[in-house]
């Protein structure tokens, strides 16, 4: 396994140095006006897990730390939903799980996914000119018609859904923990050994996907991160040098869902395996940025972001959600404010946006924003413009991201998440700001008064 991420960090450098040297001997009279786009996913993040100065919090993140430096921070972001599926749902397509039907997390005996009427910005950025990938997890759909390449993506590399959803051959690091797969004599298939095992999926191996192919069946997670780098790099090396053309790069991470793993060549102990996967994931995120740190490919825009809070049930293999604990609930309604609750520690995530000379370095936003936004903005960058036919629930955040601007969402609507009441219903969310102090430098933070309802439909969705 050490010999691998050798062998895998030396591939990575050579790959990032040709990618330099080949686009210097390419004589270019004019730059490209639209700009590359890579969406970075992180998945189960909390906001205080990165960029605060938590005490305890001993391994740094110094490419996550750079990005920060970079661009421009938003301490008031916020994912679209508290789960996985209809976070990415509401991502790609702009508009929330009632619009857009996904609701619920998909299952490994799914047969559907994101419906197929559904428009992604990787569909119209397509159409439109650009080179599409997507690296990582997908979870809207695995079968037929619902898999990545048929949703916009050129090529695909990753997994149809969490990498808790079947087992391995060496099972990374949960709570409880899983046991590992075994090979079937009479079937030939790679299953669990225990058939029913509290909280672990026993009936599938972990598959990885290249475009709709299976090439590996279980899959080796403690290598996930180094192969997603090469591949991150080399599609980036297929659009700008090959193709030529201007790309969107989605890289929805392993990182930081259970099961944890991270670099073996870290000594880790079972006490603090959070923080080494989160060193691990910010390495990929800095395999990326050298990738596009040449002159040739300034005009990339990187945004980086999460599907939804921590898993807070995992105990020492979540995040922390920061100064958004959830005191008033959890003091008198018990349960906690991470993922699956629309308390502001389910879906408020750390997200940074860099674009080199378009937006000021090391600046930061408390504009109200969501996941919901990514859509609009990357299409009005791109000057592409959304099918007229639905309605959308994200805003174009453009004038945000290039000026000295707080002014998002004057409001935002969250989805019961399965925490509470029905799957989908929206929360209405009325805001007002007060400062709260946070390791000694004073954030303004919204106080939410959240009231369920459902919502009637009086127009087409």
């Amino acid at each position: 396994m050490a010999q691998f991420g050798l062998c895998a960090l030396l591939l990575f450098s050579v790959l990032v140095h040709h990618i330099k040297s080949h686009i210097r001997k390419e004589d270019k009279t004019g730059e490209k006006e639209r700009p590359n786009f890579i969406i970075i996913l992180a998945d189960d993040i909390g906001w205080g897990d990165l960029w605060v100065n938590r005490p305890e919090n001993s391994t740094p993140t110094p490419w996550l730390d750079a990005l920060k430096l970079k661009g421009k921070r938003f301490t008031d972001f916020h994912s679209p939903a508290s789960t996985c599926s209809p976070s990415r749902a509401a991502l790609l397509t702009g508009r929330h799980g009632l619009r857009n039907g996904v609701t619920h997390n998909f299952a490994v005996q799914s047969a559907a996914g994101l419906p197929l009427n559904e428009t992604t910005f990787a569909q119209l950025l397509h159409d439109a000119g650009y080179y599409t990938a997507m690296i990582g997890k997908w979870h809207l759909g695995h079968n037929g018609s619902y898999n990545p390449v048929h949703r916009g993506f050129d090529y695909y590399f990753g997994i149809p859904y969490s990498n808790d959803m079947g087992c391995t051959d060496e099972p990374g690091l949960d709570l409880p923990s899983c046991p590992p797969c075994v090979l079937n004599q009479y079937t030939n298939r790679c299953v669990s050994l225990y058939r029913k095992h509290e909280g672990c999926y026993t009936q599938v191996a972990l598959p990885l996907f290249e475009n709709e192919t299976i090439i590996e069946q279980p899959l080796d997670t403690w290598s996930l991160k180094d192969r997603y780098a090469r591949v991150a790099v080399e599609q980036i090396f297929t659009a700008s040098i090959s193709k030529q053309q201007p790309f969107l790069l989605y890289v929805a991470l392993a990182h930081m869902h259970v099961p944890l793993f991270h670099n073996t060549f870290l000594n880790v102990t079972t006490q603090d395996p959070y923080t080494a996967s989160l060193s691990d994931m910010d390495s990929l995120v800095g395999t990326i940025m050298q990738a596009v740190s040449t002159e040739q490919l300034k005009n990339t825009l990187i945004w980086f972001t999460g599907d939804n809070g921590p898993w807070e049930q995992k105990c020492q293999f979540a995040g922390h959600v920061g100064p958004f604990v959830g005191r008033w609930q959890t003091s008198r309604a018990g349960g906690g404010s991470a993922k699956r609750t629309t308390w502001e520690g389910g879906h408020r995530v750390p997200t940074v946006v860099t674009w080199p000379k378009k937006i000021k370095p090391n600046s930061t936003s408390s504009a109200l924003l969501s996941g919901l936004d990514i859509f609009p903005t990357i299409l009005s960058l791109a000057g592409v413009k959304p099918p007229s036919d639905r309605r959308y629930d994200g805003i174009d955040i453009t004038y945000i991201l290039l000026n000295d601007s707080d002014e998002g969402h004057k409001s935002l609507m969250h989805p019961n998440s399965g925490a509470a009441g029905q799957f989908g219903d929206l929360q209405t969310v009325d805001q007002w700001h007060v400062a709260v102090e946070v390791d000694n430098s004073s954030i303004t933070t919204p106080l939410w008064y959240l009231t369920s309802h459902r919502t009637r439909q009086k127009r087409p969705l």
